[in-house]
């Protein structure tokens, strides 16, 4: 799921309007050489992740570690994370109607120069929370035009029967760099000033556009097929405002492809199950997840853990230790989800529901863990969970929309997931000031369980 991800995946089409194309080849263009473009993009992505991450981490256990206060993460929640959803409202509709690989690229050049500006005013002594929290919201407006366009593109560059297994090894790479960054970002808080960290995200972003920038896209890929049909009405809404201003007509159009975009989502049943599973489980369960720094730093403060090879006993330590133990549950779940599991899975559907009951059991646990050993194990199990949904989610929307939607449909899926997330935030972190942060993660997961419900019985429709 979008948000699980930290953002960041069986086929089973039922609606395939190019297939019935008559000028349609017989052979996917997509099969030749889809291995070298997907290893780019994954590579790519990869590297600009990684930069990410470091800084992101970075700049949140910084917030957290200066102000350990739940009114200062919910902050730094709707500007890191609101922007991200209400871009990708116009964001899903870019990705249907332009070049997707520009998509990817620019927001990481945009991203890059706002980091440089933070870095700079670091290194001056102008950095403080106003500034910081500009530069998040820009960050996470890149994402939403990005996100949209990455997960887009994937099936305009591979074959239809790998997209589990693409999608599911995205997600282990993406877990194994968020295994490498808080720890990366552990070391060079204790060792860095915050202005030189910032720096490495600018390095990395450049190193990942370098690499989007060298894939051929097929030239008769699935993102030239447009339907007609869905699109008539996008169509009419754009001849009649060739009169008007470009401004206004664009407004228009986006709204129409809005319109379009919720409205084919709605009429599919899986499509709808995955879109308001992935929100809702934002709401309940990610919400609490992004307490788990204010749980490291109340509940375990003063609390040492020797696990042998490591001792910890710091702050940065037991925050380390919570993102590495989640990333490397999904790691394992996205390892499993790539070799096994798309042998033996048969139905996305099911998956997806057992994956967020699982999800909120886990932070169910999260809550009632009697110790820091036994935390940071459900913690793991919890990416495992994790993992285990973000794949078959990726995958029903990419290969059970149609060609000329699924842009909208990632869109309508980040915004809701990503507006889930805050709005959880916004009931969550006030009340971890109030009651005991642990009711708070127990209530999130409970609320969870429905939710798993409601996708399972949405399965066989």
């Amino acid at each position: 799921m979008s948000c699980l991800e930290s953002k960041n995946t069986v086929p089973m089409s039922h609606n395939t309007s190019s297939a019935s194309s008559s000028f349609e080849p017989d052979t996917d263009p997509r099969e030749a050489g889809w291995k070298p473009r997907v290893a780019l993009l994954l590579t790519g992505q990869s590297f600009s992740l990684l930069g990410s991450s470091i800084v992101q981490y970075a700049l949140w256990w910084w917030i957290a570690l200066e102000w350990k206060s739940g009114w200062s993460m919910l902050f730094a929640t709707v500007f890191g994370v609101l922007p991200q959803g209400v871009v990708s409202i116009f964001g899903g509709s870019m990705a249907d109607r332009y070049r997707r690989k520009p998509l990817i690229m620019l927001p990481d050049l945009i991203i890059a120069a706002v980091t440089i500006v933070l870095s700079f005013a670091f290194a001056h002594g102008w950095a403080g929370l106003p500034m910081l929290f500009v530069v998040l919201l820009i960050r996470s407006a890149g994402g939403g035009v990005q996100t949209p366009a990455v997960q887009s593109f994937i099936p305009d560059i591979t074959p239809t029967g790998k997209l589990l297994r693409v999608n599911s090894v995205f997600g282990m790479i993406n877990s194994a760099n968020m295994i490498v960054a808080p720890a990366v970002a552990a070391v060079l808080i204790n060792v860095m000033p915050l202005w030189s960290i910032l720096l490495i995200d600018v390095t990395t972003a450049v190193i990942g556009v370098g690499f989007v920038a060298l894939i051929r896209v097929p030239r008769k890929s699935v993102a030239d097929t447009v339907d007609t049909t869905i699109n008539a009405d996008s169509a009419d809404a754009t001849a009649s405002a060739a009169d008007v201003h470009p401004l206004v007509a664009g407004i228009r159009r986006t709204m129409t492809d809005l319109k379009a975009g919720f409205a084919y989502t709605m009429r599919h049943n899986h499509l709808k199950g995955v879109v308001l599973g992935d929100g809702m489980t934002c709401l309940m369960s990610v919400a609490p997840l992004n307490l788990t720094l204010l749980l490291m730093t109340r509940e375990y403060e003063g609390i040492d853990l020797n696990l042998g090879v490591v001792n910890l006993t710091t702050a940065a330590d037991k925050l380390a230790a919570n993102e590495l133990s989640l990333t490397i549950g999904m790691l394992l779940g996205g390892v499993f989800m790539s070799t096994i599991g798309v042998k033996i899975i048969r139905n996305n559907m099911h998956v997806i529901a057992g994956g967020i009951a699982a999800v909120g059991i886990a932070v169910v646990g999260l809550g009632i863990a009697p110790g820091l050993l036994s935390y940071l194990i459900i913690n793991a199990l919890c990416g495992v969970a994790s993992a285990v949904c973000v794949g078959p989610m990726r995958t029903v929307i990419q290969s059970e929309a149609d060609e000329s939607m699924v842009g909208r449909v990632f869109g309508l899926d980040t915004t809701l997931s990503t507006f889930g997330m805050p709005v959880g935030m916004l009931i969550f972190a006030p009340l971890a000031d109030i009651i005991p942060i642990m009711w708070v993660f127990v209530a999130g997961g409970l609320l969870t369980l429905p939710v798993a419900w409601y996708v399972w019985r949405l399965s066989g429709e």
